[in-house]
């Protein structure tokens, strides 16, 4: 059975790409901010998170760039690219078909 912060799979890409739309972020504040404005329910452990950017980056639908933090820290910012707030539109479309198929399903009657 899942645990209520486990990502549906397929998800991860969709969730990234959405925040990094909001703003860029270093991958840390990527994490938080997932699981703020999901209410602490869903959340991704450094082992997901860093392979997934990468995978991102060398898609094109993110960039990367060296700055520092509001901590005076180095970190990799990154940016969604044109390319990336297309496949977010393509993601998006995909997961509202999916969900409302699930909700479908699950809503039924029983006889």
């Amino acid at each position: 059975m899942s645990k209520p912060n486990d990502l549906v799979q397929g998800t991860l890409d969709l969730l990234l790409l959405k925040i990094l739309a909001l703003e860029p972020l270093h991958g840390w504040a990527v994490t938080m901010r997932l699981k703020s404005i999901s209410g602490e329910v869903l959340q991704v452990s450094e082992g997901s998170l860093y392979p997934a950017l990468h995978k991102l980056e060398q898609e094109g639908w993110i960039s990367a760039e060296w700055k520092q933090t509001e901590n005076n820290r180095r970190a990799k910012f990154y940016t969604l690219t044109r390319l990336g707030q297309k496949e977010l539109e393509k993601e998006t479309a995909n997961w509202r078909r999916l969900s409302s198929a699930i909700t479908h399903v699950v809503e039924l009657s029983e006889a």
